[in-house]
């Protein structure tokens, strides 16, 4: 496609001369249409072409560039945070609840229980598509804000279950609402933030996995101290918890801005800045079209597919741990009391493989190679548990094993991080992340039926097939950092750049990055470096 001669594809103006930033209306699609290139969106075209009003080049410098950064943790990065926190709490009191007497108060009865926990990523499969289309038809951020405030009803229905049917509607419907937080987050990711940044940022929410751990447990040793009330206590856990996520829902419809373009909580030039930060992610802002050529490309692209196998190896040793994980630490003999408090220590751990993965990513500009290395402890920990026996003495170095599988947290966060950084094609990216939550709701939604109750408390048959799906990832993140490295050389090569293999833009590529905003995928765009 040839370079636009809209004022979308001028690289930028600058910043430091002054601009007459107005409050106007966006221009009627329409009259927009007409003098875009084909593809790209009205809003985005809009927007440029009436807020850019120089054609010299913008300089961001380092002091604004930290100024919108701050602006933007504390607009959208928080309420990532904390809905992740809510989501993670959400699903995981099913956990806790295990061992304050819901399986015997709904009689559940033979592998029923892991079922409550595949039943929710089997919604989760089925809907992720749908709600990722939506997701790129609908306002961004009040449609997460719906689901928040329907998963936490649903959460706080679940107090009334008195059967398993009854838990597998209350689940389902849970995965249903739920499914919408990491794909909306990866998007709000690439839109908000450079590539440099998505790592720690994606850290940051999905470190709410461990946090959730030592606040859950915390809260759940607290609700099982309630004695003689009307409610279980695993009852009075999931309506509180549920109707705190709804409250919470209500003030995310008001708080977040949809986008740049819309947030119209930041001064005009503010928003400008802000499109303009991202303008070298070559990823784009929106596009509520859906391509059908950009779909047919994902589909066929090997960068898809090992992405995708990486999620779901990643994900089925997660679901069975963290369905099971208070069960299999009370099989190592410790008390209700203990297991509580053990899962606050967990949580501790969970985060720092997270935020150590995030830093080092961005610190040395790796994200693949710390994948491999971080599934090595998931690996370690797994022997351990298929070489060691059960007992007093053991239970110590066992414990000691089971956080070591706690690293599939880091290679989840840099695994997001290198779909975030090469999808391009907004169509693309949404088919791709559907491929991708998909392959981690069905991981998620096998991981719990491995744990057999016929093989407990040991379950050797279930960490077998962990190794297996451990040495499966192993090969594909070796496999795709080759590819991508394979991929940059014939983006050089193609542009008459010396070919090299590095990482993303190399400094003296001088890139112009005239077709960020154009929704052109990754192999379209000329421009376009893959990172990894």
């Amino acid at each position: 496609m040839a370079t636009p001669s809209t004022p979308l594809g001028r690289q930028n103006m600058n910043i430091h001369e002054p601009h007459n930033f107005t409050e106007n209306k966006l221009l009627s699609s329409e009259t927009v249409s007409s003098a875009n290139p084909a593809g790209i969106d009205d809003e985005v075209s809009a927007f440029f072409a009436q807020n850019t009003h120089s054609s010299k080049a913008l300089v961001i410098d380092e002091a604004t560039n930290v100024r919108l950064r701050w602006l933007i943790h504390k607009r959208v990065l928080s309420v990532m945070v904390v809905t992740y926190f809510a989501q993670a709490l959400d699903k995981g009191t099913i956990n806790f609840a295990s061992i304050m007497g819901i399986r015997e108060d709904t009689r559940l009865k033979g592998q029923e229980y892991a079922w409550l926990t595949t039943c929710v990523y089997i919604a989760i499969l089925i809907w992720e598509f749908p709600t990722n289309r939506l997701l790129q038809r609908l306002p961004i951020a009040k449609y997460l804000a719906f689901n928040i405030i329907a998963w936490g009803a649903v959460l706080a229905c679940t107090a009334a279950c008195t059967n398993f049917t009854s838990l597998v509607v209350v689940r389902t419907l849970l995965g249903v609402f739920e499914c919408v937080c990491q794909p909306a987050f990866v998007f709000l990711s690439t839109m908000w933030y450079t590539r440099e940044e998505q790592a720690l940022v994606i850290g940051a929410f999905y470190s709410m996995n461990g946090f959730q751990q030592c606040v859950g447990g915390l809260i759940a040793y607290g609700i099982a101290q309630v004695d003689n009330a009307k409610l279980k206590n695993w009852q009075i856990l999931f309506t509180l918890l549920g109707c705190l996520t709804s409250v919470w829902g209500v003030f995310v419809f008001w708080y977040l801005p949809d986008s740049p373009i819309r947030a119209t909580c930041f001064s005009p030039e503010d928003r400008l800045l802000m499109a303009e930060r991202v303008r070298k992610n070559d990823t784009g802002l929106q596009n509520r079209t859906f391509k059908m050529y950009q779909a047919r490309e994902a589909f066929t692209d090997w960068t898809v597919w090992a992405i995708v196998m990486i999620s779901f190896t990643n994900a089925l040793p997660t679901g069975g741990l963290g369905a099971f994980s208070n069960i299999i630490l009370t099989a190592f003999g410790f008390t209700q009391l203990q297991t509580y408090l053990l899962a606050i220590a967990q949580g501790a751990i969970i985060m720092i493989f997270l935020f150590s993965a995030a830093y080092l990513s961005k610190h040395f500009n790796q994200r693949l190679l710390l994948a491999f290395i971080y599934t090595l402890p998931n690996v370690a920990g797994t022997i351990v548990f298929l070489c060691v026996q059960t007992s007093a003495k053991t239970k110590v170095g066992l414990l000691i094993a089971f956080y070591c599988t706690q690293g599939f947290g880091a290679v989840a966060v840099l695994n997001l991080a290198v779909m975030s950084g090469n999808i391009a094609g907004r169509t693309k990216q949404a088919v791709v992340s559907s491929l991708v939550f998909i392959a981690w709701a069905v991981g998620n939604a096998i991981g719990p039926q491995v744990f057999r109750d016929d093989d407990k408390p040991r379950y050797v048959k279930a960490f077998v097939a962990h190794i297996i799906v451990y040495g499966i990832q192993l090969i594909t993140i070796f496999l795709l950092r080759l590819h991508l490295m394979r991929r940059n050389v014939s983006k050089r090569r193609a542009q008459a750049i010396l070919p090299s293999k590095a990482s993303g833009e190399n400094a003296d590529e001088h890139l112009a990055h005239r077709q960020a905003f154009d929704d052109l995928t990754d192999r379209e765009n000329a421009d376009f470096r893959y990172v990894y």
